[in-house]
């Protein structure tokens, strides 16, 4: 197994609606979504934004587009027109996201 940087299997996008920010992971390979379901657990993504993210993680899976979508509940500080956070919109979480490391069996990644 290999330790890796999320971003080596997977694209991000991120935004916001009131005060929760949603982040969708999608696999960069049909044959990496699968280690996106299991290394991508609501408790795990709860835990690497355990800073900033106050509620619950919810997770849906989007299998047709080998994706996954996560909805950080009480994550911007009341939302755009509230919060004095600097990113109040929650467009970097799906960059943050991409910095989380996992684990990849060997020689499933490209080379």
């Amino acid at each position: 197994m290999a330790q890796v940087e999320l971003s080596r299997i997977a694209y991000a996008r991120s935004g916001d609606k009131g005060d929760g920010s949603n982040v969708g992971v999608i696999a960069r390979r049909p044959e990496y979504y699968d280690l996106l379901v299991s290394e991508l657990t609501a408790e795990r993504v709860k835990k690497h934004f355990s800073r900033i993210c106050r509620g619950k993680v919810d997770r849906y899976e989007v299998p047709n587009l080998h994706a996954l979508n996560f909805i950080l509940h009480d994550s911007l500080g009341g939302g755009g027109s509230e919060s004095l956070k600097s990113d109040a919109q929650g467009k970097t979480h799906g960059l943050g996201l991409l910095q989380m490391q996992i684990e990849v069996p060997d020689g499933l990644l490209e080379d």
